[in-house]
């Protein structure tokens, strides 16, 4: 609080107005805006006993400046939606009312003749990628969370500046933060190679600049407008198997082709729109799309602007439609009370869950919260482990071996919330069997996590676990 003296100088008293007057502002603003209760009181109580400095705090972190720049954005480029594509289909049964209520929640067409083709980290997708960026004629659009200037990441650089060269139209689009906020050499090297490419939400003034929150999580590369791929896999040289600077980290990408990949270029198309202005409305990012396969799928947008909850509805939906069995692999786990109490209602039910979680992540801090947040599973009839290094960042995640998302989606606040991700809904018998097959791989060599044991940890070890979980909402 704010406290004058018995004989107040002008400047504490000039203080004291200001404070009044932000705090006031900051109240106003929250309880306008803030849906979550305990949310908005922590905001109101924050602003008025810390000073200036709550009002500041709010200010950058609280305020979701994305959601009213995005709306413009969607008005004045008309709001381009994908095209649905061969036929469409859904199967009998709980599957077939969670594929409503996917397309209820996004309003985004379920689309056939999809073919999706896994790829084992970056020893299997690079090749892949760097072939297709070889072979485009027309255009090339990529976006990255991390890109880096190491050895995997100048060969994308190499490959991305002959592609222009040759005259094909490219765009890369990297994150404002996770690519180098203060230095990021790869758009440095792009740019003097002629490729034009752009930061996500990147600005040094501070009114413009959320930092740290909302970021562009998305991995996406669209080739011709007819090949795609989209997974957990950032650019470099920690994907590859051999010796690497930086910790190793396991991963899966998708090779796609078919009718969905429209909604990769259309992801893409509206956040380099968002960014840079440009609208790329050439017929040469948007071919005629031909079926090449049997999987139905759909894109899943989500992030904070009119894409919010998405995800996290469809995903809620999905634990409360599951009738036989529940698998996840996320290398984060902090999901809210909501998809908390999903889970435990499917496992009263007598669904099977499974959820795979890496023993160490790349994030201290992360373990910790993910260790005090586990201790409250310890009621719950859920089956954890633990996969052994390397480091596993792959999302997975199937339900009743018929239904199944891929894509850039951690089961955490940040995913749900703050970042703009990219994931794909899959509905195909063989399709989900050889996701499961990748989630039986990963468990043949996982051991079991016990909640109890947590629960059990000495006092000192709960007590700093606990706090690190209160920060879920920005982790």
């Amino acid at each position: 609080m704010f406290l004058l003296s018995a004989d107040p100088t002008l400047m504490e008293v000039l203080g004291l107005v200001l404070h009044i007057a932000l705090a006031g502002s900051v109240t106003v603003d929250v309880l306008l805006k803030k849906s979550d209760v305990r949310g908005a009181l922590g905001w109101i109580a924050l602003a008025w006993f810390s000073p200036i400095l709550g009002a500041v705090l709010y200010f950058l972190f609280g305020i979701n400046r994305v959601t009213r720049r995005a709306q413009r954005l969607r008005r004045r480029d008309g709001g381009r939606t994908a095209a649905a594509g061969g036929a469409l289909g859904t199967p009998d049964g709980p599957i077939a009312l969670l594929e409503r209520v996917s397309a209820e929640v996004t309003n985004e067409p379920l689309t056939g003749g999809n073919a999706l083709t896994p790829l084992e980290g970056g020893d299997e997708t690079y090749p892949e990628m760097l072939a297709a960026i070889a072979g485009a004629r027309h255009s090339i659009a990529l976006a990255s969370y991390i890109f880096r200037r190491d050895a995997a990441g100048r060969q994308f650089c190499a490959a991305l500046i002959d592609a222009r060269r040759r005259g094909v139209e490219v765009r890369v689009l990297l994150d404002g933060v996770g690519a180098g906020y203060t230095w990021c050499p790869a758009l440095s090297l792009l740019r003097r190679g002629g490729v034009p490419a752009a930061l996500f939400l990147h600005s040094w003034r501070p009114w413009r600049m959320p930092f740290l929150n909302m970021r562009n999580h998305r991995k996406l590369l669209v080739v011709d407008g007819v090949l795609g791929f989209v997974g957990g896999i950032n650019i470099g040289s920690e994907n590859l198997s051999g010796p690497t600077r930086r910790r190793p980290i396991r991963d899966v990408h998708f090779k796609v082709r078919g009718p969905v990949v429209r909604a990769l270029m259309d992801t893409f198309a509206r956040d380099w729109s968002f960014t840079t202005g440009e609208g790329l409305d050439e017929d040469v990012w948007w071919p005629e799309l031909d079926s090449h396969g049997a999987v139905f799928a759909r894109g899943l947008r989500s992030g904070p602007d009119a894409d919010l909850y998405k995800l996290e509805s469809i995903l809620g939906a999905a634990l409360t439609l599951a009738q036989k069995r529940i698998r996840i692999v996320t290398p984060y786990f902090l999901p809210d009370a909501r998809l908390q109490f999903a889970m435990q209602q499917a496992s009263l039910r007598g669904v099977k869950l499974e959820i795979l979680l890496p023993a160490e992540s790349d994030q201290r801090l992360m373990d910790w919260a993910m260790r005090g947040h586990l201790r409250f599973f310890r009621h719950v009839k859920i089956d954890f482990f633990a996969s052994p290094p390397p480091f596993d960042h792959t999302k997975l995640c199937t339900i009743d071996g018929k239904w199944c998302v891929i894509g850039s989606s951690n089961w955490d606040t940040r995913s749900f919330r703050l970042n703009f991700e990219f994931d794909l809904e899959c509905i195909d018998d063989a399709f989900v069997a050889v996701i499961d097959a990748m989630i039986d791989d990963r468990l043949a060599g996982a051991a079991p996590l016990m909640p109890d044991a947590l629960a059990a940890e000495p006092v000192w070890l709960r007590l700093r676990n606990a706090a690190a979980r209160l920060l879920m909402p920005y982790l």
